[in-house]
């Protein structure tokens, strides 16, 4: 049986991969009416990756005595000046979510759940490479500059990047 504590701390996880996912959704949207179609591409990828991440959360709540319950969600930003833009803003919100991870981890390891502690391993896994993906691509927008050549040709691999890394179900 899971603590209330622990319980609170995961639903409130579970709201912030929830609000990832909408917050990927309105940049991909966003990237698709300003003629990044990789972009929208990578960004819907991510979207659906994120809900399956809430998803993987939601179960393990359900399955250990929980009860996952939905929270209310905040409109996402969907207007910006520039692809680097939509890019700076995703690696914040990472950043921010790695923190909320590891404030969720010290939670349940100061609880002596280790169980949960050790299923948030997989989370915290996950968020050196999120961090890591985008720092790497705004490394490449450095590289590009503004040149229009540049910002198709990041277009282009970011297209490559959605297609090479579907969204897979890390609960299974």
């Amino acid at each position: 049986m899971i603590s209330k504590k622990v319980e609170s701390a995961l639903i409130s996880q579970i709201q912030l991969e929830e609000q990832s996912s909408r917050i990927y959704m309105a940049m991909a949207s966003w990237c698709e009416v300003n003629g990044f179609p990789g972009a929208a591409n990578f960004l819907y990828t991510h979207s659906d990756e994120e809900r399956l991440h809430m998803t993987k959360l939601i179960k393990y709540v359900n399955d250990k005595g929980g009860y996952a319950v939905m929270q209310t969600l905040e409109m996402p930003e969907s207007k910006f000046e520039s692809l680097l833009e939509v890019f700076e803003k995703i690696l914040k919100h990472e950043e921010f979510i790695t923190e909320s991870i590891n404030q969720l981890f010290e939670t349940a390891f100061k609880a002596k759940d280790f169980t949960t502690s050790q299923f948030l391993q997989w989370y915290i896994e996950e968020q050196i490479e999120e961090e890591s993906m985008f720092k790497g691509i705004l490394d490449k927008f450095r590289l590009a500059g503004n040149q229009t050549g540049g910002l198709f040709h990041l277009d282009k691999e970011l297209d490559a990047l959605a297609v090479a890394k579907p969204a897979t179900n890390p609960a299974q």
